[in-house]
């Protein structure tokens, strides 16, 4: 499967490095869906990376020019007439208005109670998180995605099992099914 699927990151899923480093391989060619955000998404991205999340300035730089970099057709600008029309959570009505204006199909966040499928439903927009999302590509195209784990893996130094342990702290169902596939 390669796709123009698009799909919305939302700034929580992107300043999570490892889950972010793993859905970004996966949207490298050839990729299996399109990622999309804002300069607002971004915005938000770089504050929790360079606060809570405690990134030293150059990583956080590094990581923001690589994402521009490896992604230019990733940016969606001019949904700002939607707005008004989005009745999620109102701190995350531009993520909403984003993925409207870009029609995406799906918004990845760990942030689920901010989406209601009653503020998405009218959009055509389904509200995942990336475990969800993750477990779906798996099982359209598990060697694939066995593959960009792999790589992972081999940049990180580690044994493949060891990667997906530690990705298990955010994505324990998505870990536990691949570590299953390993073992059999």
């Amino acid at each position: 499967m390669r796709a123009d699927f698009r799909v919305v990151l939302d700034a929580c899923v992107l300043a999570n490095f490892g889950v972010a480093n793993l859905l970004l391989s996966l949207a490298e060619k050839p990729r299996l869906y399109l990622p999309s955000w804002s300069e607002e998404i971004l915005e938000e991205t770089r504050r929790t990376q360079s606060g809570p999340l405690g990134w030293n300035p150059e990583l956080v730089e590094s990581f923001h020019g690589a994402l521009r970099e490896a992604f230019p057709e990733a940016m969606v600008t001019g949904f700002a007439h939607l707005l008004d029309q989005c009745e999620n959570d109102e701190g995350d009505r531009h993520v909403l208005a984003c993925a409207i204006h870009c029609k995406a199909e799906v918004i990845l966040t760990f942030n689920l109670r901010h989406f209601p499928e009653s503020a998405t439903r009218a959009w055509g927009i389904s509200t995942l998180h990336p475990e969800t999302y993750l477990l779906t590509l798996f099982s359209l195209d598990p060697l694939h995605v066995m593959g960009v784990l792999g790589r992972i893996a081999e940049k990180r130094k580690l044994p493949l099992e060891d990667h997906l342990i530690d990705l298990g702290r955010f994505l324990p169902r998505f870990s536990a099914r691949l570590l299953d596939e390993l073992n059999s």
